[in-house]
C-alpha cells in the first residue's frame, strides 16, 4: 500500500483535469510535501496573499520546497510566521532549525530542512524575487492546488 501525500493527491488531480499540463512528479519525500501543504495552509490561514510552492529538490540540495508567501504588513508577516510554526508543531510535530527575521518582520524565514517558508512585505518579495532566481524550480500556485481539491471534491 503506497501513502499518498496530500500534496501528491491534488497535483494528480489538477493533472488529471488537464490533460495538456507537462507530467509533473514529486520525487521528494513524503513528508516534504505534507509539510509544504501544511506551511501553505498556514499562510492561507493568515490571510497570506500570492503563496507559491517551489519544488526545489531538482535543482538545489538547500531544501526539497520553498514556499513563498506575502504579508501586507510587519504585524501580519509576524502572525504568519507564528501561525506556520504552531500548526507545523501541532499537526506534523516538528520544529523549525532556524529562524530568522522575526523582529523586523520583513522577510521572516522559517527553515525546517527539507522546506523553507519564506514570508515577506511586498516591497521586499518584489526586490529579491526568488521566483526568479530559483526560475528552473517547478512552480506550484496554492490557489490553483486549493480550487484543483475543491473541484475534485465537488
Amino acid at each position: 500500500m503506497t501513502h499518498e501525500s496530500p500534496l501528491e493527491a491534488l497535483l494528480s488531480t489538477r493533472l488529471a483535469a488537464d490533460a495538456s499540463a507537462p507530467h509533473l512528479t514529486l520525487e521528494t519525500d513524503s513528508s516534504s510535501d505534507d509539510l509544504a501543504l501544511a506551511i501553505a495552509q498556514a499562510a492561507d490561514d493568515r490571510k497570506g496573499d500570492d503563496i507559491v510552492l517551489l519544488k526545489v529538490a531538482d535543482v538545489s540540495y538547500l531544501a526539497d520546497y520553498f514556499v513563498l508567501v506575502t504579508g501586507f504588513s510587519h504585524v501580519q508577516v509576524r502572525a504568519i510566521a507564528n501561525s506556520i510554526e504552531q500548526t507545523v508543531k501541532e499537526k506534523l510535530q516538528r520544529v523549525p532549525v532556524r529562524i530568522e527575521g522575526q523582529a523586523e518582520g520583513n522577510w521572516v524565514l522559517i527553515d525546517y530542512g527539507d522546506v523553507i517558508a519564506h514570508i515577506f512585505l511586498e516591497k521586499d518579495r518584489e526586490f529579491y524575487n526568488l521566483e526568479a532566481f530559483w526560475g528552473h524550480a517547478e512552480r506550484l500556485s496554492f490557489a490553483a492546488l486549493q480550487s484543483a481539491s475543491t473541484s475534485a471534491k465537488g
